[in-house]
């Protein structure tokens, strides 16, 4: 079922579909992808469409994730079980992004020392994870953006 059918049939019930839990997440995605491109530019004095990607200021993941629990904590309020789920969702995502992530990036730091130049292999990206500040700036973009969406 296409969505815009499913949506005819949601208005026909006359069920009142809330957008804002769509809008929610692709906005936090889309408003520190900005930020992070704006950031990456100025410190590489030029365009840094090649440093898109996971890293870097502020995180995506925790921005995402983040904006999703702070929207289900103005809508619904903390004592609702999808606040919750949603503030479980983001410690993992949080510390995946921290830890997990983190030490992916010193291992390919290593692989890339053992990888001959000359082999033609292309090397591993060894910015993957986030610092507790970059996490931070995500976590705080998301609460702003999830409130500002609340209402």
């Amino acid at each position: 079922m296409g969505f815009g059918l499913w949506l005819g049939i949601v208005a026909g019930t006359g069920i009142n579909v809330d957008f804002s839990y769509l809008l929610t997440p692709f906005s936090a995605w889309l408003v520190t992808g900005l930020l992070k491109f704006i950031v990456n530019s100025l410190k590489a004095k030029k365009l840094a469409f090649g440093l898109i990607g996971y890293g870097g200021f502020p995180s995506n993941h925790s921005s995402i994730v983040s904006s999703m629990a702070a929207l289900i904590a103005f809508k619904e309020g903390i004592g609702h079980p999808a606040f919750g789920v949603a503030l479980t969702l983001a410690f993992i995502v949080i510390l995946d992004a921290h830890s997990l992530r983190g030490q992916i990036g010193k291992h390919a730091v290593v692989i890339n020392q053992m990888i001959k130049p000359s082999s033609g292999d292309p090397s591993l990206r060894e910015r993957i994870g986030h610092t507790a500040s970059e996490i931070m700036a995500g976590v705080l973009v998301g609460i702003v953006v999830g409130r500002y969406l609340a209402f």
